[in-house]
């Protein structure tokens, strides 16, 4: 954790949560000591030890600045195995994408959505866990639809691309954007013929990143960091 992130500004944070065992196990701090912390979506916090007992660590907090933007750019990104998805989620946060649409895919598996890491909440928690990773307190939203004809809808970007090496001819890496941006990852298996018709006929500019064909996490995480280079954002 490069920050600590709250719901709220904590008084007390008791031993049964992970955060205060990381106070205490990991960052091995002790009373008066101080640690850098903040509120999900809004200000840093400097946090100061007064007490620790039994029961937990008790703070004060002095409000910082505000570490919550996050980059105009939106992940439009097809659903994958959970294992693979915890990954992704976690690294676009700690990337700082603005924006995170999960699409049931043509060619993937539809069960993917009934998954426990949606229905317990658990994506929501590697989400934080992105952020205290980046540093910053920004979480994206995180929007789910049923197919793609839904979910170009619902975007709102300036531009869109659609990453394929199906379709792609421009090459990622030699494109400059002006303003935001929608970038389509697909599954493992690719997008469908009429996915790809759909988001061409709605405005997405079809690129690749090179000949390969790579992993949806692996295409993801360059991606991403490629669209914000070509944004000048990085």
């Amino acid at each position: 954790m490069n920050i600590i992130l709250f719901d709220e500004a904590p008084s007390f944070i008791p031993f049964s949560d992970d955060r205060a065992k990381h106070i205490r196990n990991v960052l091995h701090l002790k009373e008066k000591d101080v640690f850098r912390a903040g509120i999900i979506n809004g200000r840093e916090i400097r946090c100061t030890i007064e007490k620790i007992d039994g029961e937990g660590i008790y703070v004060s907090s002095e409000s910082g600045m505000d570490l919550s933007p996050l980059f105009p750019l939106s992940l439009m990104l097809a659903e994958v195995r959970p294992i693979s998805m915890r990954r992704i989620l976690r690294e676009s946060v700690s990337i700082g994408v603005g924006r995170i649409m999960l699409v049931i895919s043509d060619l993937g598996e539809k069960s993917y959505r009934d998954a426990g890491l949606y229905k317990s909440g658990e994506y929501k928690k590697i989400l934080v866990d992105g952020a205290m990773q980046s540093g910053f307190t920004g979480v994206p939203p995180v929007d789910f639809f049923s197919s793609v004809d839904e979910a170009v809808k619902a975007i709102d970007t300036d531009n869109r691309i659609l990453l394929d090496n199906v379709v792609g001819r421009q090459r990622l890496s030699t494109m400059h954007l002006d303003g935001s941006l929608t970038i389509a990852v697909g599954p493992e298996r690719g997008w469908s013929d009429r996915e790809r018709n759909v988001m061409l006929s709605n405005a997405f500019i079809p690129a690749l990143m090179g000949n390969r064909i790579l992993r949806t996490e692996t295409a993801a995480v360059a991606s991403m960091m490629m669209s914000l280079a070509a944004m000048d954002l990085i």
